[in-house]
């Protein structure tokens, strides 16, 4: 679906005036009027008024959290291996409010963010603060740079169109180097045919060449920018939407880590994935997917931030991925989600850093980010995850 870049700001504008008659925040920054009831049948119906005022008020804490631990060269906190990745996520945490770049309180924060991300973009098309290195180092720029690249170029086709000229011209030239690279990594040589067409880490490990977690991410950033209009081959989707396919557990019914057998680990957050991928590639409410659905369904993430699975990448795909199929998914699932991520905020806004050993080193602008982006599916303001 591709998007009018002149009138972004201009249709999150009206998008946002829309929700405002349904949860207003809480705060200087936004008008305080009190909601109206949704209309019939909205995802909004999940919650009450004040329920959803209860989730504004978090949203823009987690906000004023990131804003308060944004640094002097516009990054968000987070160590050097997490960067660019963990500030393009905390773009997309203040767009998925309705917050542009340049414009309201946060525009110029925006605006400072996006520049860091684009000067993060190496010789070879590749997003990362620092050169990964030449073995897998577990959180490594070796182990995150696949995960840094497509969250950055994410972030950058979702900003497209509604920055100020100087950056649009920088994007337009990092977005199709930034997918060169991508392919690159995409068409690297596999061990096995099982791998073609996904992506894992920069260097190889464990004999595995691609996981669905790291794929996942990679198609997000492709149809992003092809959302905005810039060339994304279709056969590049349809490679990775196999891989995705390859990746469906049919003994488990649902998705897992990889398509074989010795690795074929289950998480929410890699089941949650799956459904978001499927819905991203045309493949909405499919058999697998709402089996997959179902899955999500069995977990709870009433244990908060328990070691058993990252928490808080677990809820941000599970919370995507249920808006996704709608219906009773989303009816079961965000009600409590949300209640376990509001009951669980801390006092200056953020959420702990995740207790796993995939994610825990990169901070609590990491969780914070993640968790705002589980809490706004309804909210419709990111166009990636428009239904």
């Amino acid at each position: 679906m591709k998007r009018s870049h002149a009138r972004q700001p201009a249709r999150y504008a009206l998008v946002l005036s829309l929700l405002m008659a349904v949860a207003a925040p809480a705060g200087a920054e936004e008008p305080s009027t009190s909601p109206t009831p949704p209309a019939p049948a909205s995802p909004r119906d999940v919650l009450s008024a004040a329920q959803w005022r209860n989730v504004d008020r978090s949203i823009h804490r987690g906000l004023d959290y990131l804003a308060a631990h944004q640094r002097e060269d516009g990054s968000f906190e987070a160590p050097p291996t997490g960067q660019p990745g963990v500030t393009a996520l905390c773009v997309l945490a203040f767009l998925s409010r309705g917050h542009l770049p340049g414009e309201g309180p946060h525009g110029e924060r925006i605006n400072r963010a996006i520049d860091f991300v684009l000067t993060c973009q190496r010789e070879d098309g590749m997003f990362s603060f620092i050169e990964p290195e030449l073995h897998h180092v577990h959180d490594g720029a070796s182990h995150a740079g696949n995960y840094n690249h497509a969250i950055a170029g994410l972030m950058l086709g979702e900003v497209y169109g509604m920055t100020n000229p100087q950056l649009r011209e920088r994007t337009k030239t990092a977005i199709p180097a930034g997918l060169q690279f991508l392919r690159r990594m995409q068409e690297k040589a596999k061990a096995s045919p099982l791998d073609h067409g996904g992506w894992r880490y920069i260097r190889p490990r464990q004999g595995i060449d691609a996981d669905l977690s790291a794929t996942s991410w990679q198609l997000m950033s492709m149809r992003s920018a092809r959302n905005a209009e810039f060339h994304v081959p279709k056969e590049w989707i349809e490679e990775a939407m196999a891989y995705i396919r390859r990746c469906f557990n049919n003994n488990r019914q649902t998705f897992s880590y990889t398509p074989h057998r010795s690795f074929n680990l289950i998480t929410p957050g890699i089941v949650g994935g799956g459904i978001v991928s499927l819905s991203l590639g045309g493949e909405h409410n499919t058999e697998i997917a709402q089996l997959a659905g179902k899955n999500v369904l069995s977990y709870s993430f009433a244990r908060y931030n328990t070691a058993s699975f990252p928490y808080h990448y677990g809820a941000y795909y599970c919370s995507q991925a249920m808006y996704q199929l709608g219906g009773d998914y989303w009816t079961k699932f965000y009600p409590q989600l949300s209640k376990h991520l509001l009951a669980n905020q801390r006092a200056d806004g953020s959420w702990e850093r995740e207790n796993f050993n995939n994610g825990d080193y990169f901070g609590r602008s990491y969780t914070t980010s993640l968790s705002v982006l589980a809490l706004t599916p309804a909210y419709q303001l990111l166009p990636i995850y428009q239904r």
